[in-house]
């Protein structure tokens, strides 16, 4: 039983970090000189707050799905609905960073945090902990749409 509960961790982590680093690839290969020239607010944070922060939410994220599958006796709708997630967590760095269209990626940030709500609904009442760790990881993505929509407004 603990080898299985190891094994998925692994696995949902992979698939978690596998956006994470996806999403870094985009980053890094297409953010300049774009993105130096945008107006930003000034509550845009530095560059280097960006990857510790996406780090421990992708961390928390796959802490959350785990418990929760352990606790819904394997339910692969919740994990599916969780990868569908992941996908568009994942499509935000590609819209914004490498098609530089500052609106869809505007578009994907509330489906994300829509995904988010929802799945926080559905880890509630299966764990309290994979429902507590959503918290930051909500709060982080409105943030994102706050920086997200200034851009738009700005530029």
């Amino acid at each position: 039983m603990l080898k299985n509960k190891f094994i998925s961790f692994i696995i949902l982590g992979t698939i978690t970090y596998s956006a994470s680093f996806v999403g870094a690839i985009s980053t890094i290969s297409y953010k300049e000189p774009w993105y130096s020239t945008l107006n930003k607010a000034s509550f845009n944070p530095p560059d280097w707050i960006f990857a510790p922060v996406w780090t421990t939410l992708y961390l928390f994220m796959t802490i959350a799905i785990w418990s929760a599958w352990h606790k819904n006796t394997k339910d692969i709708g919740l994990v599916f609905i969780y990868l569908i997630h992941i996908f568009f967590n994942t499509t935000w760095s590609i819209v914004f960073f490498v098609m530089h269209d500052i609106f869809v990626a505007l578009v994907n940030i509330i489906i994300i945090i829509l995904f988010i709500l929802f799945l926080m609904n559905k880890y509630k009442p299966l764990s309290k902990l994979s429902y507590n760790l959503m918290i930051p990881y909500l709060l982080w993505t409105v943030y994102a749409l706050i920086l997200n929509t200034s851009l738009l407004v700005l530029n």
